[in-house]
Order: structure tokens, then sequence, then C-alpha cells
């Protein structure tokens, strides 16, 4: 039986091939889990549509993070924090108050994983940090750290 594969099956094939499987496997296993279909003329046309669609909806998602890195370039996002006592920042601004001010200033929501390099701001002053914004598409978050005004007298 011919079977065009829907999803990777482990010792089978990847999604998109053509396999030869025997009757009962196709029949009983493939496609009522959904994981191919009988090969046809039918079929093939399906799933080059689907694989159309995809690729557009793919290209629509990078076009957006495209334009939301470019508007990254422009935002300057201005965080506070207290000074210790030789003048060094104490703490340090983290990837979670980043996600925040991302999603207030651009509403756009990354993962922790969406930074690559992991960078810790911990100075005063401008710093860059790099964001994934969807697959192969990265952006630059200016963070300028203000020293925050003591509250003593």
């Amino acid at each position: 039986m011919k079977i065009l594969l829907k999803k990777d099956v482990r010792k089978v094939g990847k999604a998109g091939d053509v396999v030869e499987v025997s009757d009962g496997y196709g029949a009983n296993f493939i496609i009522p889990q959904g994981l191919g279909v009988l090969y046809t003329k039918e079929a093939v046309k399906v799933r080059e549509k689907e694989l159309l669609a995809i690729a557009q909806e793919k290209a629509k998602r990078t076009a957006e993070a495209q334009a939301i890195a470019k508007k990254l370039e422009d935002i300057v996002f201005r965080f506070e924090a207290p000074v210790g006592n030789r003048g060094a920042m104490i703490g340090t601004i983290s990837i979670k108050e980043l996600k925040k001010a991302l999603r207030e200033k651009l509403n756009v929501s990354v993962d922790k994983e969406d930074f690559p390099e992991h960078n810790i701001v911990n100075a005063f002053g401008m710093s860059h940090v790099k964001v994934e914004l969807y697959k192969g598409v990265y952006g630059i978050m200016n963070v300028l750290v203000e020293p925050k005004a003591s509250a003593k007298k």
C-alpha cells in the first residue's frame, strides 16, 4: 500500500514522503492516527496546497518579525536600578523585565529562550540585548539603565 505521510513516522519516513507499507499497517495504524493518507493524485494536490499555505504563513510571520526588528532599533527601553556604595548597580535587569517591556511597548510576546545570548544587564548606561522575534529573525533591544533616585534625606 502506498501512503503519503503527513507527519514523520519513526522507521518509516518523513512528512511528505511517499512510502510503501503493508496493507494492515497502513489501514490500521497510519491512516487512522492521521499520520498519512492513501497515495492518490488528489492527496498529492491537497498536500501541495497545505505546503503552500504553510510557506505563505511563514513568509508573513517573517515579514512581521522584520518590521518589529526595525521598530526596535528606534526604541530605548528605560529602567531604573538602585546604586551601591561604590556607585555600581545593585542587581540586574532580568529577562522577565525585558519580556514585560517588549509586551507593553510593542505587544510582542517572547519566551526566555528567545534571548540567545542570555545577556545580563548589570551595569548603568546603554546595553544592547539580542532577541529572536521569529525563526532566524533577530532584533536588538536598546536598554538604558539609570540610577534610581535615592529616598534618603
